[in-house]
């Protein structure tokens, strides 16, 4: 928990009011973020991102499994978070527990929709290799290595890089092996099939303080919220998934001007996102 003076607590108030915040920036304006991607050289993909003084790292493991009887013509994906204890003191303890199971359940309602996979951010179904019997599993890790807000939004955007980043290994079954109960495949160590990122949404966090609702708030600004709402949207503005925190209740016509606002930030961030992959990829390919 961030302390603070009342008079720091109006300051921060007052400011977001008359849309200048402590550090500058407007209401509805992103702190400078930085994307490096492969940063782990284990993971079959992975990214750091840096926004203000949060830092985030995520990575994919992608590994063969079976698909689920309920959902045999998709994939699957499990994402996991961990809030290291030395990026703020209220990560130590069960503090650092609880808010990783929160951050790995909104990550999931954000990117992976319903049980059912409507909405899915991520084409699940591209992970099949044979319906019903053969699948590639992706275990995404988060790791909050630095928090000063708005670590939501901050997770989506390395998950983002870290998929654009991840090479999945081609498969090949076996001839005449599809109708077996488990067909034989061979896990080719050369040709890899570049994972599709077109789908994956970004996550755009409204903090709502006072009357007024803002993206990218810091943990000052976070500590003064009534409330705060994430929402995914993809590349073509459909909401893929909804998450809320905080005990104040919003109307309902709030939550539509939140959505609206949040479609109209989410593609300025789509294009600094692109370019700070690129860049970093550029980098990448270089070194």
């Amino acid at each position: 928990m961030v302390g603070l003076s009342e008079g720091e607590k109006e300051f921060i108030k007052g400011g977001i009011a008359q849309d200048l915040r402590s550090d500058g920036r407007k209401r509805h304006t992103y702190r400078p973020f930085y994307v490096e991607t492969g940063v782990i050289p284990q993971a079959n993909g992975s990214a750091r991102v840096r926004l203000g003084a949060t830092d985030v790292i995520a990575s994919v493991k992608a590994e063969l499994g079976k698909p689920s009887s309920l959902q045999p013509d998709k994939g699957k994906v499990a994402i996991f978070v961990d809030c290291s204890p030395t990026a703020a003191p209220m990560f130590e303890g069960r503090g650092g527990e609880d808010l990783s199971a929160e951050l790995s359940g909104a990550l999931q309602r954000c990117l992976l929709g319903s049980k059912s996979g409507a909405g899915a951010g991520i084409d699940l179904s591209s992970l099949v290799v044979v319906e019903g019997k053969v699948c590639w599993d992706l275990y995404i890790d988060g790791l909050v290595v630095s928090a000063d807000g708005n670590i939501l939004d901050a997770l989506g955007a390395a998950i983002k890089a870290a998929l654009s980043n991840t090479g999945i290994p081609r498969v090949n079954v076996a001839a005449g092996a599809a109708n077996d109960d488990q067909p034989e495949v061979d896990i080719s160590d050369e040709e890899f099939l570049q994972f599709d990122t077109s789908g994956v949404p970004v996550i755009v966090t409204l903090t709502k303080v006072g009357k007024h609702y803002i993206v990218d708030a810091t943990s000052e600004e976070e500590s003064q919220m009534s409330s705060a709402v994430s929402i995914s949207i993809n590349r073509q503005g459909h909401i893929c998934g909804m998450t809320k925190r905080g005990g104040s209740g919003l109307d309902p016509s709030v939550i539509l001007d939140m959505v609206s606002v949040a479609n109209f930030v989410s593609r300025q961030l789509f294009d600094k996102l692109d370019s700070e992959i690129s860049a970093a990829e550029a980098d990448e390919d270089e070194s």
